[in-house]
């Protein structure tokens, strides 16, 4: 009688740990689809760090990182 209960405690856990490990990998999967597409990047003109291009502040045909550095201009140099 006692390994009837050890046998059904094992298998109750293997059956938890599986259907875990099966939850986890459609949540992962699922993940792995709602990726954004890539953007295009641009450096700054001040400071050169490099910004998604629709979120750069253009000016002149130069791109900025932010509108203080839009304000600053272009580093010299």
């Amino acid at each position: 009688m006692k390994y009837l209960l050890l046998l059904l405690v094992l298998a109750v856990a293997w059956w938890l740990w599986r259907g875990g490990a099966r939850r986890g990998q459609v949540a992962a999967d699922a993940g792995r689809r709602r990726l954004a597409t890539p953007q295009d990047m641009v450096a700054c003109a001040h400071c050169g760090v490099h910004v998604p291009a629709p979120q750069a502040v253009v000016e002149g045909g130069r791109n900025y990182c932010s509108p203080e550095h839009q304000r600053l201009g272009a580093r010299q140099g």
